[in-house]
């Protein structure tokens, strides 16, 4: 073989080998950067804050080895997107729980797009609604599962970390910060109470009121039956406001969760029921006339068929696929 065609292959193996790997040297540095940038950026807020360049540099460019969950949103006060805060306060706490968390990593970063920071980000993706919950995988285009289902899985935490677990294998415990609103209000009326108790110190006849601790007890039962503990410990939004029709869903559709507005509502359906239990012993115990007895029967009746077929339809749309119904769908 002659000196000519061995210097030739020299270079031809060169030009093969030796440029790629410069290449992918300078991918590497790029990707460390950028991973580090992230990581910077996540030690300082949960969510990082992105506008149009810095999304299609760290979102949208290659290389990335790490998924990113971006919500998209609008914030600002003139956007008047009630829906958007509250949505936002959940993505915090989701993005708190992982950043706290003792399984963090680099592998997944939390972002925001408010639409006043990046209109372009919007138009680039033909968005037209918010708030939008995307996943982008590390390697690859986004698939339709890593848009996420708002209107058929609400923005609770709990709702997205299962989504997140579905997208990228990592499974994020939602940790919510306590709420003392709860125990303050309790401590108030204990000390209420308590001072009541101690101004009628000199006549205590009224502890011994059947009544009233039997009134005291229900109230305590529906309080916990209706599901206040849950509000307490999870803190959930009062209602849900569909964004792209408006309508405001004061039940939640999923067996897991519920809003303020729906314990409220099974307090006092859960009340009316047992009004109507206590109209109907009245009713059958008293001296009255029989003409008023058979009133406050009738009364009591309504009371307990009406509510208690309210309450079946409620449990009825949140457990789907109950076989059983009453008066209601």
């Amino acid at each position: 073989m002659s000196p000519c065609k061995v210097l030739c292959g020299l270079i031809f193996v060169l030009l093969v080998y030796g440029i790629p790997s410069e290449g992918q040297k300078k991918k590497e540095t790029l990707l460390t950067d950028k991973v580090g940038q992230m990581m910077e950026w996540a030690t300082r807020r949960s969510v990082i804050r992105m506008n149009g360049e810095k999304f299609r540099r760290f979102v949208k460019a290659p290389p990335r080895n790490y998924s990113m969950i971006v919500m998209f949103t609008a914030l600002q006060p003139q956007r008047q997107c009630g829906v958007c805060k509250q949505a936002d306060e959940e993505y915090q706490i989701l993005a708190n729980s992982w950043r706290y968390s003792s399984a963090f990593t680099n592998k997944i970063f939390f972002a925001a797009v408010d639409f006043d920071e990046g209109s372009d980000v919007f138009h680039m993706l033909n968005m037209n609604s918010a708030p939008t919950f995307m996943h982008f995988p590390s390697k690859g285009k986004p698939k339709r599962a890593d848009a996420y289902e708002l209107q058929v899985r609400g923005f609770a935490a709990e709702q997205l970390s299962r989504w997140i677990a579905d997208r990228t294998d990592i499974n994020i415990q939602v940790i919510r910060p306590p709420n003392y609103a709860g125990p303050l209000m309790l401590g108030l009326l204990l000390a209420v109470i308590g001072s009541l108790v101690y101004l009628k110190r000199n006549s205590l006849e009224f502890l011994h009121n059947k009544n009233a601790w039997a009134f005291a007890a229900l109230c305590f039962v529906l309080i916990m039956t209706s599901g206040q503990m849950w509000n307490h410990i999870r803190g959930p939004p009062y209602a849900h406001k569909n964004p792209s029709t408006g309508q405001v869903n004061y039940i939640h559709s999923s067996s897991q969760a519920q809003f303020v507005a729906e314990t409220h509502i099974v307090l006092l359906f859960n009340a009316a029921v047992t009004l109507g239990m206590v109209l109907l012993h009245e009713a059958a115990t008293s001296d009255m006339e029989i003409g008023k007895r058979k009133i406050i029967c009738v009364a009591g009746i309504g009371l307990v068929v009406l509510f208690f077929s309210w309450l079946l339809s409620i449990f009825r749309a949140k457990y789907h696929g109950y076989p059983y119904s009453f008066l209601m769908n």
